[in-house]
C-alpha cells in the first residue's frame, strides 16, 4: 500500500485546496477509515494552521506538543478522526473533529472542560475473563465493565483520565444523532423510530423529519438536545 497519496485523489471530505501542490500526506492504518479522518501533520499544517509547512508540524509533534484524545501524539501520519479530540495544550487550543453540513471534515473549538473527554459509539461487544463485558468503541477505544448495560450503537461519554464511563446515551426514540455517513452526512436528526430488520440488512432509523437512514451511519450525540459542540451551518 502507497504511503503518499495525491491532493487531486484525496477523499473528498478532506478540506483541502487540490491544486496547492501535488502531494498530500496519507495517513497510517488505524482506528479511523481514510475518508473520516486526516493525518495529524495535515490536520496541524491546513486545519489548525499553526505552521507554515510539514516541517514545522512535525517538529510540534516531535516535541509532544499535540495531543489526541489526551494522548501525546508520537507519529506525523497518525489517523485523527471524527470524534477525536485535538489539543496544543502549550496554546491553549483544543478543538472536536466533526463534519460539516456538506459533508466536510472540519475542527469545531471546544472548552477546557468538553476537552476532557469524547463520545464513542458502541460496535460490538464480547464477554472477556472473568464473567466481565468488553466493549469495542468507535476510535479504536475498549472498555470493560462488570455489567452488561448498553447496546450496540448507543453512545458513551468517556473520560480521558481513567477511560470512566460519564454518561450513556441510547439509540432510542427523540435521541438526538448525528448522521456521519451516506448522503446526510453533517446532518443533525431527532430519531423517531428504529426499526429492527431480521436477517442480514441493516437496522434503519427513522427521523421525526420523514427522512431515514441505516443505523450504522448514526452516532448518538445526545439525549433530547446535543452535549458537544456543533459546527455551524454554512448559508
Amino acid at each position: 500500500m502507497s504511503d503518499h497519496m495525491k491532493r487531486l485523489a484525496a477523499p473528498r471530505t478532506w478540506p483541502l485546496k487540490r491544486k496547492a501542490s501535488v502531494f498530500i500526506a496519507k495517513q497510517t492504518a488505524g482506528a479511523h477509515s481514510i475518508e473520516e479522518s486526516m493525518a495529524a501533520v495535515t490536520v496541524l499544517r491546513d486545519m489548525m494552521c499553526i505552521c507554515d509547512t510539514a516541517r514545522e508540524a512535525k517538529r510540534i509533534i516531535g516535541n509532544r506538543e499535540l495531543f489526541v484524545d489526551g494522548k501525546p501524539v508520537k507519529n506525523p501520519k497518525m489517523p485523527v478522526g471524527f470524534m477525536d479530540v485535538i489539543s496544543v495544550p502549550k496554546m491553549d487550543l483544543a478543538f472536536r473533529m466533526l463534519l460539516t453540513d456538506k459533508g466536510k471534515l472540519t475542527l469545531v473549538p471546544v472548552d477546557k472542560d468538553e476537552a476532557a473527554w469524547e463520545l464513542c459509539r458502541i460496535e460490538d461487544k464480547t464477554v472477556v475473563k472473568g464473567g466481565k463485558f468488553q466493549l469495542n468503541l468507535s476510535g479504536g477505544r475498549n472498555v470493560v465493565l462488570d455489567k452488561n448495560d448498553y447496546k450496540c450503537g448507543d453512545s458513551l461519554k468517556i473520560a480521558f483520565d481513567g477511560q470512566k464511563v460519564l454518561d450513556h446515551y441510547p439509540m432510542a426514540e427523540n435521541a438526538v444523532v448525528f448522521i456521519k455517513e451516506g448522503s446526510q452526512a453533517g446532518s443533525i436528526k431527532t430519531v423517531k423510530a428504529v426499526e429492527v430488520v431480521k436477517g442480514p440488512a441493516a437496522n434503519t432509523v427513522v427521523f421525526t423529519d420523514g427522512t431515514e437512514t441505516v443505523a450504522r451511519n448514526c452516532f448518538v450525540i445526545g439525549g433530547s438536545t446535543p452535549v458537544i459542540k456543533l459546527p455551524e451551518v454554512s448559508e
